[in-house]
């Protein structure tokens, strides 16, 4: 993994996070000089605008790969903004949902940096839920804080929605239907990105995700840190 200061917009120096950047040793993270989100769609199965392989996948079936990987998919609006939702299988209930201070434009210019670091600090200090059920949380985007978000009881329409039509698909990038055409209108295309993540435990504080890219290939590196102060 390239080192921690290697992209000009980190700056953050939180201990907690800074230990979790230690990626587990003997793995090689690549580095990649092209448009990181042009080849996160050429690395991942490309759905189309209208999702129709996704759409079709109806009732239970088995993940395209099987492993204790965790699945993150962040999706939105062009003219809105990300959510990101966490979860152990494809097919189950997300563990996490959130909607990110962060508009579908500003993470797509992130994406293109190649390196993408996104960290969640809880600022409860009671510590008597696990880390992943607080609820307020401070959100950073390479260094930079960009607003609060609040975990969701519920998923809200569209969250489900998306969840729904992903039910069986274990990584890609893409373009998903709208729940009606005048969404669509006037949020613009829901766009989805959704990997396999290598989950990393640093303690009950604190924890980490790093994106697994398809059998080792170079592109773009996203990590996301969930922190709890201490």
């Amino acid at each position: 993994m390239p080192p921690v200061h290697s992209s000009p917009y980190f700056q953050m120096d939180n201990q907690a996070i800074l230990s979790l950047l230690r990626h587990p040793a003997g793995e090689k993270r690549s580095k990649s000089s092209s448009s990181g989100l042009l080849k996160m769609f050429k690395l991942f199965p490309m759905l189309t605008s209208g999702c129709k392989m996704v759409a079709l996948l109806g009732g239970p079936r088995k993940a395209l790969l099987k492993d204790n990987a965790t699945t993150g998919t962040i999706f939105g609006y062009r003219k809105g903004r990300v959510s990101l939702a966490i979860q152990e299988d494809p097919h189950c209930v997300p563990r996490f949902v959130i909607e990110l201070p962060m508009h579908s434009s500003l993470f797509h210019k992130e994406m293109a940096s190649d390196i993408v670091r996104i960290a969640l600090e809880s600022e409860t200090k009671t510590h008597k839920k696990k880390l992943l059920e607080e609820f307020v949380w401070a959100v950073y985007c390479n260094g930079r804080k960009v607003g609060y978000s609040i975990r969701r009881k519920q998923m809200s329409d569209d969250e489900l929605h998306v969840m729904q039509l992903l039910r069986g698909v274990s990584m890609g990038a893409g373009v998903l239907p709208c729940p009606n055409n005048e969404k669509e209108s006037a949020d613009g295309e829901l766009t989805y990105i959704r990997a396999r993540f290598e989950r990393v435990i640093g303690s009950k504080d604190t924890e980490a995700l790093y994106m697994i890219n398809p059998d080792g290939a170079a592109g773009p590196e996203l990590s996301i840190f969930f922190v709890r102060a201490l």
